[in-house]
């Protein structure tokens, strides 16, 4: 900023103000004259008492206002980097100088200041991982991973083993379902947060790990030797059912998940099958384009979603036209876990008009980050940089995806190994109304009952 001295001379102040009646004068005359009327008989000459009241304001100070900038007239500098972060720094040294229980964890502090920073912009999406969570995030995307290939829990006071993955190390070291793990290479992970005896267990492919095990019905807890290996994650389950209907379950949608789909459409497809069940419940998403794809497989031609961004930008993503599974008649099974891309081909098949949706209401994220691995392996940060909606124009943020037959999954379900969603979607497809020539369901579209029918939006 550029601050004006107008010096110490006593005429200044005088010259100024006579400065600032010509000008006055000067615009005066130049409106008039632009009406075409002379100034001089439009200019009311001064009375004795104007012209002295005059001199006087001529001969008189400047108010200090006409010297000093006003805060509302000049831009707001922002504060530089080191202003800004300087209260941060000083907060650091206090707790490094201060704290009742030294030394602290420099690396939790820089990760809990990160995850602060991100949490205050009120985005939910938006956030930090740490090393492990970012780990952890990717092993469904990525496809693979090293480890000893068991699905566990988290939830309770030990890692316990919820099933051996078929063919895995875990299978073949004999751990079985509800093994609690209590000890990793001889050290006791009693009250270890379970990421991180993840962590202790994951490792590379050809090394041992020795866990201790807790067995329900053994007198002892024992000794498990497993070898780690290289894991792949299937994200793409099918079979055909008794009733001649195929069923594919999604669990994610990673870079290999695509490949995976088009295999087992193609096996399933070339039995003939009376329809298509694809299940996407518990399915939490995956990658953008993941989804496009998936969904290509289902709808001919059109759009799969739309993109905004907070520029005002817009990308709209189309099927790519060569899917395999285009006309059979087609299910999609949804619940409070479908998310995120699970979102985005439901949507898509529900807006398309192309299958039922049957189950319970989906989570409803509409939104698509990035992610940014941060250097030093020190974890990444997830950004919200865009909303997507359905081709119709919908924002699912507010309570997801309606199904249009809703079937609710209780406790009493689970205990009695029952899948009332799975039977009705078996039904509809087995209706006489399922199956009309050229389309894949009834001519009025698929059934909806009436008290779940979702809103049909027009598009923006």
């Amino acid at each position: 900023m550029v601050e004006r001295s107008f010096g110490e001379s006593p005429m200044m102040p005088r010259v100024i103000k006579i400065v600032v009646v010509l000008e006055t004068v000067l615009i005066a005359a130049s409106l008039f004259a632009l009406g075409g009327t002379a100034v001089g008989l439009l200019l009311p000459r001064l009375q004795p008492e104007a012209a002295a009241a005059v001199t006087d304001w001529l001969a008189g100070p400047l108010p200090d206002s006409w010297f000093s900038a006003q805060p509302a007239d000049l831009p707001a500098e922002s504060p530089s980097a080191d202003d800004l972060f300087a209260p941060f720094w000083q907060a650091w040294e206090i707790v490094h100088d201060e704290f009742v229980d030294q030394p602290v964890d420099d690396v939790k502090m820089m990760q809990g200041a990160i995850r602060g920073m991100l949490e205050s912009l009120g985005d939910d999406q938006t956030g930090y991982m740490d090393p492990d969570e970012y780990g952890q995030a990717n092993i469904p995307l990525e496809g693979s991973y090293e480890g000893i290939g068991a699905w566990v829990d988290t939830e309770g006071e030990y890692l316990t083993i919820i099933s051996p993955m078929e063919g895995s190390p875990a299978e073949r070291a004999g751990l079985r379902p509800g093994d609690q793990v209590i000890a990793v290479d001889g050290e006791d992970m009693t009250g270890v947060p379970a990421e991180l005896v993840i962590r202790r267990v994951m490792g590379p492919e050809g090394t041992a790990v020795v866990l201790t095990i807790r067995r329900e019905g053994a007198a002892e807890p024992f000794d498990v030797e497993v070898t780690r290996g290289r894991i792949s994650v299937p994200s793409v389950e099918g079979r055909m059912l008794e009733s001649g209907v195929a069923y594919i379950q999604l669990s994610s949608f990673g870079a290999e998940t695509i490949g995976d789909l088009r295999r087992t459409l193609r096996t399933l497809l070339a039995e003939d099958p009376a329809g298509l069940i694809l299940d996407l419940r518990g399915n939490g998403g995956g990658y953008l384009d993941s989804a496009v794809d998936v969904t290509s497989e289902f709808i001919r031609d059109g759009v799969v979603l739309i993109e905004r961004f907070g520029d005002g930008r817009e990308e709209v993503y189309r099927a790519n036209g060569d899917g395999l599974a285009l006309d059979i008649p087609l299910v999609v099974l949804i619940d409070g876990g479908s998310a995120s891309a699970s979102e985005i081909v439901a949507g898509a098949i529900q807006d398309h008009g192309r299958g039922w949706l049957v189950g319970e209401a989906s989570f409803g994220k509409g939104s698509v980050q990035n992610w940014h691995p941060l250097r030093d392996d020190a974890g990444a940060v997830r950004v919200t940089i865009a909303r997507w909606f359905t081709p119709d124009g919908r924002s699912i943020e507010d309570g997801g995806l309606r199904p249009d037959v809703e079937v609710p999954f209780t406790d009493e379900d689970l205990a009695a190994e029952r899948d009332p969603q799975l039977e009705r979607a078996i039904e509809l497809l087995l209706s006489p109304s399922a199956v009309v020539p050229g389309l894949p369901f009834a001519a009025d579209g698929p059934p909806r009952d009436s008290a779940v029918s979702h809103p049909r939006l027009t598009r923006d």
